[in-house]
């Protein structure tokens, strides 16, 4: 991998120095951020999880600067800002949006983009992101496995001013409201994100008089740097083409398996990925808009270059990402789509490392489970979601970890004290599932067994993969164990919305990540 010493030049006259320093500052503008949605919040998925992100960008719509959170909000926020540019926003405004469509990612997934304005001119944008534990929709949770129309998903909203001119539309948040379950929670929840953006107005301000110059040269400068790193990063994977294909285990809709294939063109400093022969867009929802598939691309970016770039717009420029126009990675509306940002981003992200694995092996892992194992319980009063982690793929210098989160997320756990403590649930089991790792030089991390026991009547919702197709190890390596779903010990599909009476207890095994080499190899 590089060193990190790619010359920059910029005209803002920032040297190395100042350039780290003003970086560094950034980045720890967008945690403040996250920290304090975190804090403020009040449903478990965002105090508990962490199932939320939160960045800035400059006043052209381009990220400078992110807290490391979740993976696919993240890679999805610059086509949310795009939106919101397009609606000619205002000192003062905040926009909230969740429209796929429209620079969303799925429903449940809300967010907020604020103005921050100095001397009557906008000078950037801060952008917090967060899974609402309901938008409204067919289920509690608003993520039905059998849905096929995004209205049945939940509320959409297009990019619309929460506040006009620094003034709160109550309108706007009043109709958000009526149509989701819990709406005090919700309304708790919003208020977190618009806290956040806030603090992010406060504390740029503060860096801009600290430094007592503008904010564009210093944008342009960090940008520039890390359009620098990453090509020199890309420089040193061997140039050509390489192909990969997988499949997912049905939309909600049929058990039939749906292809993916990416073809990636490395060409000296720049990298494409053209998701061509990929299948059309399906009944069910595992469509995936074309923003979760760049944040899938950009993720593996991630992971097989210097993970010391700074990750902004410079960062993403030398890639370019295709998928043919109503496919399932570029869907066209009503599709629905709530199963595409959490399922088949994963299976895109494995996708794009088994195409690099060929230019790169030694950057490349075995697949990890390859899912996020998403387990939505809830009624009237409750609405509980839960991502449940799994087992990681070995790599060519280490064991795969077991019971963690693999590719698109990155949120917490809810320990179990939080979880009985603010639902109608008992836990029966968490544990580790020995032995599901793959065999070989060096395993692969095991998956997690969670068992839940609901004590009022509930509509359970299952959206998983990897339950039939084992996640593969590499290099001779063996596949880890795949997952199973169980309801009252019955083994039930991958994808399942069904209705439960109390005392019913759901059970999910999580699959184990691919081991890397050969388990009698010495060298």
């Amino acid at each position: 991998m590089s060193d990190g010493s790619a010359e920059v030049g910029n005209d803002g006259g920032i040297d190395a120095v100042e350039l780290e320093i003003l970086r560094s500052q950034l980045e720890q503008v967008a945690e403040e951020m996250g920290e304090l949605l975190i804090r403020a919040a009040y449903s478990p998925n965002i105090t508990e999880r962490r199932d939320c992100s939160t960045a800035l960008f400059d006043a052209r719509g381009r990220m400078v600067a992110q807290a490391e959170h979740i993976p696919v909000h993240l890679g999805a926020m610059p086509e949310a800002v795009d939106a919101v540019l397009d609606c000619d926003p205002q000192p003062g405004d905040v926009f909230v949006l969740n429209d796929p469509f429209q620079g969303g990612t799925h429903l449940p997934d809300v967010t907020l983009v604020s103005t921050i304005p100095h001397e009557g001119e906008i000078i950037a944008y801060a952008v917090s992101r967060a899974h609402h534990a309901d938008v409204g929709g067919m289920t509690p949770g608003s993520m039905p496995a059998g849905a096929r129309e995004i209205q049945q998903e939940g509320l959409r909203i297009p990019p619309v001013r929460l506040v006009a001119g620094g003034e709160r539309n109550e309108d706007v948040e009043s109709l958000f409201l009526a149509n989701v379950r819990n709406p005090e929670k919700r309304r708790a929840d919003l208020r977190a994100q618009l806290a956040a953006n806030e603090r992010a107005e406060t504390r740029l301000l503060e860096l801009l008089a600290e430094h007592e110059r503008a904010l564009d040269p210093i944008f342009e400068a960090v940008i520039e740097y890390s359009r620098e790193r990453m090509r020199a990063e890309l420089r040193e994977i061997p140039d050509g083409e390489y192909r990969a294909t997988d499949v997912l285990e049905g939309d909600g809709v049929t058990d039939e398996e749906i292809h993916i294939e990416a073809t990636v063109t490395i060409d000296g400093g720049s990298m494409a990925i053209d998701f061509a022969g990929t299948a059309g867009q399906v009944a069910g929802n595992v469509n995936a808009p074309l923003a979760v598939a760049k944040s899938a691309v950009y993720f593996v970016l991630r992971c097989v270059t210097d993970p010391d770039i700074p990750p902004n717009h410079g960062c993403y420029e030398p890639i370019t990402v295709r998928a043919p126009a109503g496919s399932l990675l570029n869907p066209d509306p009503p599709a629905a789509v709530v199963g595409g940002n959490v399922e088949t981003s994963q299976r895109v992200t494995d996708v794009v490392f088994a195409a690099l694995g060929e230019a790169a092996p030694e950057r490349v892992p075995a697949q990890g489970q390859g899912t996020m194992n998403n387990l939505i319980i809830g009624s009237s009063s409750f609405t509980y979601y839960e991502t449940i982690g799994g087992g990681s793929g070995a790599n060519p210098g280490s064991d795969g970890l077991s019971g963690v989160q693999v590719g698109m997320t990155n949120t917490l756990n809810t320990p179990v004290e939080a979880l009985e403590g603010e639902y109608p649930l008992r836990v029966e089991q968490y544990a580790l599932r020995d032995g599901t790792g793959g065999a070989g030089r060096f395993h692969g991390g095991d998956g997690l067994v969670r068992s839940v026991t609901v004590e009022e009547a509930a509509t359970v919702s299952l959206l998983t993969d990897r339950r039939a197709n084992r996640p593969s190890g590499v290099a001779g390596g063996e596949a880890g164990t795949a997952g199973r779903n169980l309801i009252d010990g019955e083994v039930v599909p991958a994808k399942l919305t069904r209705e439960v009476p109390a005392g019913t207890t759901v059970t999910v095994e999580t699959p184990g990540g691919g081991g890397y080499g050969p388990e009698d190899d010495s060298e």
